[in-house]
């Protein structure tokens, strides 16, 4: 089996995995050679959502009584918050853009680079695009001490819980006399150094904070991301991309009990349209995508989250790479942007 055959052979397999995002998908003329899809884009929302849990202290009751402390509820309670909300773009292989560069023994377009879906990365090269997901630097909930283990035998050995509440606050009160004793160098034993003396500081703030919790309790942090979809649709008008509910947190459109997180992408592009018969063009090289402009909009409760123009395979159109560009006589390098299919670098040499 020759070289060629193997690359046709390939090629459609290739294409018959593909074809699967879409029955209306377009068909490549039949021959050898490598199939591979443009993108269209899409706007890809991220909400990055907060669950906030809050877990009472044992003494909570006596917060007010003993550390003056007003306003400390003492039943647990959960609800979300919205962190914020990021938008970007993604190229999802196009149906109805599916193509073949025909492997020709004079051509070097034959060296095609393609994501794992399909779509053209590169031709003659290799492209240094990548196409990982954003990391977010994520709130997560933190490790609590184990309050007990900070408590004098007095403490635990007290018959009620409003004794151990009032030998506890009392056991705060002596760590911050401690704690100034030693920041105003009055202390019968003083720390040898500046090292020594953060380490004691570190461990009587570490005492206090815990003891504390004991009255003001505990509120955990836990950041998750949920990523929304959107198209551009031909109305332009505003579409529901998800809900958000305060108690449920991040929810589908149809679920009412949440309110609507808004997106609008409005065509803004003003690129003229080649009036180049496009039958021709997909036989004479290789196709790519020229993108238009949109603007996009993300507004929740009224208030207008992410305004930006970005650019959109969808609002231009498609040019023709001519064959001759890939002769062997002349080295033509092509690096294709994944999420629009549009040129980000062409040279020869």
């Amino acid at each position: 089996m020759t070289d060629n055959m193997k690359k046709g052979i390939i090629a459609l397999g290739l294409l018959a995995s593909l074809s699967a995002y879409s029955q209306e998908s377009y068909v490549p003329q039949a021959g050898e050679g490598i199939v591979y899809f443009l993108p269209k884009t899409k706007v890809a929302v991220d909400i990055i959502a907060t669950k906030v849990n809050y877990q009472p202290g044992e003494f909570s009751l006596y917060a007010s009584r003993y550390l003056r402390l007003n306003n400390i509820s003492s039943q647990p309670e959960s609800h979300w918050e919205i962190k914020d909300i990021q938008v970007r773009l993604v190229g999802v292989p196009d149906s109805t853009k599916a193509y073949i560069i025909k492997v020709k023994d004079k051509s070097v377009a034959s060296n095609v680079e393609l994501t794992d879906k399909g779509i053209v990365k590169a031709i003659n090269t290799t492209s240094t695009e990548k196409e990982s997901a954003p990391d977010y630097k994520l709130e997560k909930p933190e490790l609590h001490e184990n309050v007990r283990k900070y408590m004098t035998e007095d403490i635990l050995m007290a018959g009620s819980s409003a004794k151990m509440a009032e030998l506890t606050a009392r056991e705060i009160y002596n760590i911050r006399d401690s704690k100034n004793i030693i920041l105003r160098g009055q202390a019968e034993t003083m720390p040898k150094d500046g090292a020594s003396l953060q380490l004691v500081i570190d461990q009587l703030n570490k005492q206090e904070k815990a003891l504390t919790q004991a009255f003001t309790g505990t509120t955990d942090r836990t950041d998750k991301v949920f990523t929304i979809l959107v198209e551009p649709n031909n109305d332009a008008q505003e579409q529901v991309a998800a809900r958000f509910s305060t108690q449920l947190g991040v929810l589908p459109t149809d679920n009412l009990a949440g309110d609507p997180i808004y997106v609008s992408i409005r065509n803004t592009s003003t690129l003229p349209m080649p009036e180049e018969d496009k039958k021709k063009k997909k036989a004479d090289g290789a196709i790519y995508n020229v993108p238009g402009k949109g603007n996009v909009t993300v507004t929740y409760q009224g208030k207008k989250l992410f305004d930006g123009e970005m650019p959109f395979t969808q609002f231009g159109y498609t040019e023709v790479l001519v064959d001759g560009l890939f002769d062997k006589k002349v080295n033509t390098r092509v690096i294709f942007n994944t999420t629009t299919g549009g040129i980000l670098k062409i040279d020869k040499d």
